[in-house]
Order: structure tokens, then sequence, then C-alpha cells
């Protein structure tokens, strides 16, 4: 099958969309990906891809098309310059793409405006299209502070609407965000299919050696949404607990700020900064559980982060200060202890509890993660899905 993929982001940014291409080719595919200049989560240009430089490449079997975009940088004005130049740009650039791909698989994170191309290649064509739904929109923009009722929320919605009423077929990552289609669009047709974590993150590569220490992880985007300031005051709500180690490995916007509180609180937590894919592994390795909070929001409730699939997948009990769909899924593996979001009292007491366990006590909650992670999130379990959506929509 010959498939164009639209995504405004791509590797080297840190998005699971590159594995999946590669992995469509690896099953017999032609994939054609239309992205934009790498410059997330930073929002700088990636080194190497400035001034246009690299717009054409293959990677892994996958051809490559970076449509200039302007970085996301800092601040509200460059945010929105970010989310409406690929969508503006890749559509012109689609126009001159011909008509013999068979079906167009978009890659939809925030903004929901990066879909266009695709949707428009697609009626153009006469061709199916299927949107793959990791961020909600509108309701993301809410938890960056914009209201529901303003004038800026209700563009969001119409353009939202245009472009999810348009996709042939959604895919979605939680299950509650299926209710919030039929809810919100009158949209039925919509699937769930989970996140998978890449092939690297296995538990005999990511297994810690034992020590006198119990040692927790947070890995990933450092942002607002987040909040990983949760695990910097509870680190220092724990600190006289003396084998006790935090670990936080990442980059992102609130980099700084959470050192800065690290400082303040005396928290003793060390930050890594961001490493390439590649090397997590060795960095899980040095964790006895990972660590996942996200901010008190009814919106990012009802997401299941894609670093959960990681955990899971690296065999590691999870901790962590989140609500909605995560606890659920941690409660249904039995692999861990979640509580509320930002709540500092409940959260510390989840790791107390965790470091009451024995040795035995927790390599059960990892066995655990691992053991629902082959049965639900698998690469090879969310490829027999995809694959089955794309052939029944293009047979």
């Amino acid at each position: 099958m010959k498939i164009l993929v639209i995504c405004q982001y791509y590797s080297p940014e840190p998005f699971r969309i590159s594995d999946i291409c590669e992995e469509l080719v690896r099953w017999g595919n032609d994939v054609t990906v239309v992205t934009g200049t790498p410059n997330y989560p930073m929002g700088e240009i990636y080194p190497g891809y400035e001034k246009g430089k690299k717009q054409d490449e293959i990677q892994g079997g996958v051809r490559i098309h970076r449509c200039p975009t302007i970085p996301r940088k800092t601040g509200a004005l460059f945010r929105v310059l970010n989310y409406y130049s690929y969508p503006g740009i890749s559509g012109r650039y689609i126009r001159q793409l011909p008509d013999d791909f068979d079906l167009v698989f978009i890659n939809q994170l925030s903004p929901v405006m990066m879909a266009k191309a695709g949707i428009s290649y697609a009626k153009r064509h006469g061709k199916k299209s299927v949107l793959y739904c990791l961020d909600l929109w509108p309701e993301s923009v809410t938890a960056g502070g914009i209201s529901r009722g303003s004038f800026i929320y209700k563009v969001f919605h119409k353009e939202s609407e245009k472009i999810y009423q348009a996709a042939d077929r959604i895919l979605v990552t939680s299950k509650s965000f299926s209710k919030y289609f039929r809810r919100e669009f009158g949209i039925d047709h919509v699937e769930y299919l989970p996140q998978y974590a890449e092939d690297l993150f296995r538990p005999e590569e990511c297994k810690k050696e034992p020590d006198d220490f119990i040692d927790l992880m947070f890995a990933g985007n450092l942002g607002v949404a987040q909040c990983v300031d949760t695990i910097i005051r509870t680190a220092a709500e724990c600190k006289e607990i003396k084998n006790l180690r935090w670990h936080i490995v990442g980059d992102g916007v609130e980099l700084e700020n959470l050192k800065k509180l690290a400082s303040q609180l005396k928290a003793p937590v060390t930050f890594y900064g961001r490493k390439p894919l590649e090397e997590m592994p060795k960095y899980y390795a040095k964790a006895d559980a990972m660590l996942v909070t996200m901010q008190k929001d009814p919106v990012l409730a009802m997401t299941l982060p894609g670093k959960v699939q990681s955990y899971m997948a690296a065999g590691k009990p999870l901790i962590g200060a989140i609500s909605g769909e995560t606890p659920k899924i941690v409660s249904e593996a039995e692999c861990g202890y979640i509580t509320e979001a930002q709540e500092i009292r409940p959260f510390s007491q989840a790791v107390r509890k965790f470091i009451s366990l024995s040795g035995e006590e927790r390599q059960k909650l990892g066995t655990n993660a691992r053991k629902y992670y082959e049965k639900y999130f698998s690469k090879k379990v969310f490829m027999r899905k995809l694959t089955a959506c794309f052939e029944h929509l293009n047979p």
C-alpha cells in the first residue's frame, strides 16, 4: 500500500510516528511523510536542519519532506505562528503530489490544524483518510488557559469539528476520547488504538542491578502540562529518607524552573537533560520505579501519556500523581500506585508504600507491568490493528 503520512513532527523530534512509519515500511508498504522543520520541544530548529537543509531525505526506508515551519520558540506569538505555518505550507506542497497514494494517515497532535493537508489531499483525490488523535482538540487549549467561552476557543472548536468530521476513521489513544467525540461532535467512526513503546524498551535491557538505594525516575518532556514540580515537591517531602534518590531525564520549557525549585526546596533530585532515544534503556536501568505526573485538568485526565507504555514495556513499576485514564490502566495491570494529580501528600504516601515493599513485591509489580503491556500495548498488537484499519478502508 502506498501511504501518505501527515504530521507536523517527525524524527529527530521525540515522537513515535517515526517508528510507526518505519514499521509500516518493514510490513511492505511505501511510505511518504510530509512534516515540518524539527524544533520540538525547545522551540529552536535542530542543528543541521537550518535554512532548508535536509528538506528531503530518507530514514528507515521512509521518504521525508520537511516543510519550512516557524519554530515555537517562546511566547504566544511564536506559538501561533508555529501552529499556522506548517498547515499553510504543507497544504500548498501536497497540491503538487501525484494522486497515486492509496490512503492518507494523519498523526494528529497539537495543533489539530496540522491535519489540514491530509484532509485536503484525501478530498481532492477521492482517497480515504485515517486520523490518529493523540491530542484532543479544542479541549487541549483549555489546559493552556484559554476558556471554553472565549472567541479563540470557538474558532478552534469549529476548525476541529470540520477536520474530525472529514476524516473517514479516527483512532484514539484513550477510551475516554471516544465518549468525547460522540458527545461533542456526534462522531461514531472512532476506534481505540493505544500507543506502544519502541522495541528497545525491554526488561532485560532496563533491569536495575540491586543496591542499597531506591531510585525513582521521570523520563520525558518537561512542560507545564507534565507538572513535574509535583515530583520536586514530593522529593522535598521525603528527603529524610536517606536511601531514596530521584532522577529526571528530559528537557522542555520548564527545565530551568524545576531546577530552581529543587534548589529552593533542597530536594535530592538529579537532572540529566534530554538524552537520545537509543540511550534511554541505560537510564531506565538506574530506576526501581518510574514516575508519571500531570496537571489536574479534566482534559488531561482523558489522556494516557505515551510514557506509560514505555515504562510498562521496560517492566517497571509505576508511581504517579495523575487523574483519569492512567490510574485505571495501572489498577487493571496491578503494577503500581497512582494518586490524584498535584496532590503532594498522597503522592509521598504512595512513594513510602513502594519503599516498604520487599524486593520480590517490587519485582512482581514490574512483571505485571510487562505482562499487561504485551497483552494490550505491544507493537505487534498495534500494527495489526492499524493495518487492519487501513485494509478495511482500502480493500
